[in-house]
């Protein structure tokens, strides 16, 4: 696990200042506090920081083949290259080192840019080949890890694993782009491949990037997806049998370190099945961290302490207090963009406890997607269920009307608000799945926003992006199409920028079995039925667990790993959240309609309504603008021991 960073001309071979490059390497410091290297040829510098995982006396990068003419940085794990390396020893590849790193290089040359889809594991790099003149940057299928760059109008190619890194050249233009602002407000998050700035962008998931010096612009290129075809005839008793196999499987390429390793355990179904599945595949005791919360409806900490007990895990445990609150502006340098999930804080946190014990965590991340555990697929295949009832020719002009003339009444009891249900009822899956996830749902952006916004944006709406993604399900499931959707947008979007950069805020490597690419094909070849039957999520994943995990911890309530915002913005936070909002920051952008800030303050601080998550956004928002737009070259990372310096 490292950072990567670099500079590619795409037009000739002019030189690259070693002192911009060191500037853009250093700010990734705390993905790699290890070591950190550079190398420079005329028209390319690739700078790495490691994380030392594998090989650690001589997996060094920038690593080169036999003759230097092919030289990569990469972050991730290749979890199967011991396979691959006989297979490419085969083909008359000379090995120096034992690391996942140097069989990018072989199998670039062997395979060239089909190598990725001999690849299991998160993985992005860039690499360089002098024959060929052509510069290759690559991103695993699920986009564990990530992978930004920007083309600057002099034709030099910025790459790195963070955007801060991309910021540290002092090249990009920092112009906001108005579509992500509008995605961001929508879903918490900029959606690949779009970035906050105009003129950077973020290498989509499963996709390649193959230039050749001098020639034009390409466009990044799909190596991969997952279709969802539902037709496995399989049983229940097969299934979770096979699941175990795939699962074990997937768990043991994740525990292969020369460094401690453990797991996060929440007491989730996710973490406690990775943990179940460690512990059957080792003697030593599993390392185990959870954070406890001292606001009882937040706290999953006894669930996680029932399978550290059963398991006998090396349990560590830390609780985190209700007014931790203290991290917004740490969080918007380590994000570079705006970003709005609030349990990035105990996501930090554990992180930070995490290091404190081992280097690698497994987490259990990735499984609500494909085994459908989110309250709102069961939510939506109810609502599919009342929309398959007439046809859209009908429903969509009769509820849409009622949705416009039935008042809002969230004050009255529940039989009552109606006009949710009919504004549901009128829209398409897409629309509604869209509309479920929103943080400020269409009508709200529309007042959250100044004209001179609005027009700035010409148009543009975030529901875009899903109506993109959904044009290439081919599935008419509507479970596996909501799937479809999280695997494209929140997992890539919110999950994983968000374990990726608080992990590595204290150089901690994080391993989700549960997003292997395998195992995630073949979850979605099985029926819906497998994945939610009746009211009940995760279907298959709780039967094949019942050996290994009591009913406590697979049939209790789903709780999240949340924070207490609306407390927050009625008691400590009241006058901070107050100062960000009303402040002259977001006034100065223009972009922001001054009243229905106010509304939103004052409406939620009297307790007439809970617009904790709006808040929230807009908090984030303004720090972003604070400590990125407004700071120097790019945010700073303090370069100390991390679990220390970001506390």
């Amino acid at each position: 696990m490292c950072g990567i960073t670099g500079i590619f001309d795409t037009r000739a071979a002019r030189g690259i200042d070693r002192a911009v490059l060191q500037r853009m390497n250093d700010s990734q410091w705390h993905r790699g506090p290890d070591e950190g290297s550079l190398h420079l040829e005329p028209g390319v510098g690739f700078g790495h920081r490691r994380l030392s995982i594998i090989d650690i006396a001589t997996g060094q990068q920038p690593l080169f083949n036999e003759d230097g003419s092919v030289v990569v940085v990469f972050n991730g794990e290749i979890y199967n290259y011991q396979s691959l390396i006989p297979e490419l020893q085969a083909l008359g590849h000379v090995f120096h080192t034992r690391s996942d790193t140097e069989v990018i290089v072989h199998a670039w040359e062997s395979w060239g840019p089909a190598c990725v889809q001999r690849f299991r594991g998160m993985f992005a790099f860039a690499l360089w080949d002098r024959n060929r003149q052509t510069f290759f940057m690559a991103r695993d299928r699920l986009a564990v890890k990530p992978l930004f760059y920007a083309v600057l109008d002099d034709g030099m190619l910025l790459f790195g694993s963070e955007l801060k890194s991309v910021l540290a050249h002092g090249g990009l233009r920092r112009d906001l782009d108005p579509q992500a602002v509008e995605e961001y407000f929508a879903l918490g998050y900029v959606a690949e491949p779009r970035t906050v700035f105009t003129q950077a962008k973020k290498l989509p998931p499963a996709h390649t990037l193959t230039w050749r010096r001098g020639e034009p612009a390409p466009q990044p290129v799909s190596y991969w997806d997952v279709h969802f075809t539902g037709g496995n005839p399989i049983d229940d008793t097969q299934a979770c049998e096979e699941l175990n196999r795939r699962l074990k499987e997937s768990v043991r390429l994740r525990m292969i370190a020369e460094v401690p390793l453990g797991a996060f355990l929440s007491g989730g179904v996710d973490s406690s099945a990775v943990v179940a599945t460690m512990a059957g595949l080792q003697s030593e005791p599993v390392n185990t961290c959870s954070i406890g919360f001292d606001v009882p409806e937040y706290n999953e900490s006894a669930f996680a302490k029932i399978v550290a007990d059963r398991y006998q895990t090396r349990h560590f445990m830390e609780v985190v207090q209700s007014d931790d609150f203290d991290l917004i502006d740490t969080l918007a340098r380590l994000y570079d963009e705006p970003y709005a999930d609030s349990s990035a804080i105990p996501t930090y946190r554990v992180c930070q406890l995490a290091r404190k014990h081992v280097t690698v965590a497994l987490s259990g991340d990735g499984g609500d997607e494909s085994f459908g555990g989110y309250r709102r697929y069961r939510m939506h295949l109810m609502e599919e269920r009342m929309r398959a009832a007439l046809p859209e020719s009908v429903r969509r002009p009769l509820f849409g009307l009622l949705g416009r003339v039935y008042p809002k009444a969230d004050w009255a009891p529940r039989v009552f608000r109606a006009k949710t249900t009919f504004e549901g009822m009128a829209r398409t899956s897409v629309e509604a799945y869209f509309y479920s996830v929103s943080i400020l749902r269409g009508p709200m952006r529309a007042q959250l926003f100044s004209d001179r916004f609005q027009r700035e944006l010409a148009g543009y709406d975030a529901i875009e992006v899903f109506h993109q993604h959904a044009a290439r399900a081919h599935t008419d499931d509507p479970l596996s199409l909501i799937q479809y959707l999280d695997l494209k947008t929140y997992l890539v979007g919110d999950i994983n920028t968000k374990v990726d950069r608080a992990s590595m805020a204290h150089s901690l490597e994080v391993r989700e079995p549960l997003m292997d690419h395998e195992l995630v094909e073949w979850l979605a070849t099985l029926p819906s039925s497998l994945k939610v039957r009746g009211n009940e999520g995760k279907f298959l994943l709780k039967k094949a667990m019942e050996p290994l995990l009591s009913d406590d911890i697979l049939y209790r309530p789903k709780m999240g790993f949340a924070v207490p915002l609306a407390k927050w913005f009625r008691g400590p936070l009241k006058q901070r959240m107050r100062d960000a909002i009303l402040g002259q920051r977001l006034a100065d952008t223009g972009w922001f309609n001054r009243d229905y800030l106010t509304h939103l303050v004052e409406a939620h601080q009297a307790g007439t309504r809970d617009y904790s998550a709006p808040l929230w956004t807009l908090m984030m928002f303004e720090a972003f603008l604070r400590n990125v737009v407004d700071a120097g070259v790019a945010p700073t990372v303090p370069q100390a021991p991390a679990e220390a310096a970001l506390a």
